[in-house]
């Protein structure tokens, strides 16, 4: 039988693939589709697909005295959406998502003060190998992006939050009354500016959506789990898995090239997560 720590990092493989493939989504409508409209329908499919869960678990699944951090994961998540939306549509992929890397080394911290949660050496080495791994692999004319750089770690900082935040309260919020919180007021505060920023959409855009929606909510399911089974600070680099996936997606669909100093650092990252899980292992 898997550990709850190998459960949560398979599980968290499985949310950070469907990251990167909403992450490819919203490059291919970006030229179309304004980035409120994105975020809106990115939020709205996946609260669509969440409906069977109330129906199936009844209005007792809304029932929580937690209400405070529901509020607090959407307001920062659906921030954080819009910082990494617009990082997305102004760079290659597999930079996009090299960018919201930056989260793994913040969920540490963030568990220390709040949590309360002590990493070991070997995480905090591994956390340094991390972000060895983030600096090979990015491009050289990377720095040529200052103002984006800030947005995505604004981007970053946030979802750390929201990732920690998922671990505080999962003692009390299971994983599919989180989600469905999540998708429900994501919905409705990114429906409030859609009015003013509403462009028309082609059928194809609207298919895109729906597959963004269906992502969406296998991913934060997937990532909701694996955090309420196994400790923040222990799984959060295994979120360096993303940029594999970004980077495959980016070379099929876009030509986007796989250099030697990328796969270096993609290296580097997967040998730190490793490390990280085998420690609790032995």
């Amino acid at each position: 039988m898997l550990s709850p720590l190998v459960k949560g990092a398979l599980l968290l493989l499985l949310a950070e693939a469907c990251f990167a493939g909403i992450g490819a989504i919203v490059k291919f409508t970006s030229g179309t589709a304004s980035e409120v409209q994105v975020v809106f329908f990115r939020n709205f499919f996946a609260l669509i697909l969440m409906l069977p869960f109330l129906y199936k678990h009844g209005f007792s699944l809304l029932k929580t005295n937690r209400w405070y951090l529901h509020l607090s994961r959407a307001l920062t998540g659906i921030i954080s959406m819009y910082c990494f939306f617009y990082v997305l549509a102004r760079l290659p992929l597999a930079q996009g998502m090299l960018v919201l890397l930056l989260s793994p080394f913040i969920v540490p911290i963030i568990a220390r003060f709040w949590l309360k949660e002590r990493p070991s050496r070997l995480t905090l080495f591994s956390i340094l190998l991390g972000f060895i791994g983030v600096v090979l692999a990015m491009p050289a004319n990377y720095g040529n992006a200052e103002a984006i750089l800030l947005v995505g770690l604004l981007s970053a900082v946030l979802v750390a939050v929201t990732k920690t935040t998922i671990r505080y309260m999962s003692d009390t919020e299971p994983a599919v009354r989180i989600v469905f919180y999540f998708s429900l007021l994501t919905a409705i505060l990114s429906a409030i500016p859609v009015p003013f920023y509403w462009q028309p959409l082609n059928n194809t855009v609207w298919f895109a959506f729906v597959a963004m929606g269906i992502l969406a909510a296998i991913g934060q399911l997937a990532m909701t789990r694996a955090y309420a089974i196994a400790p923040a600070s222990d799984i959060g680099m295994w979120t360096y898995s993303s940029v594999i996936f970004a980077g495959l997606f980016g070379y099929l669909f876009w030509q986007e090239p796989v250099t030697l100093a990328w796969l270096s650092g993609v290296l580097v990252i997967l040998y730190a997560g490793y490390i990280t899980t085998r420690q609790k292992l032995l």
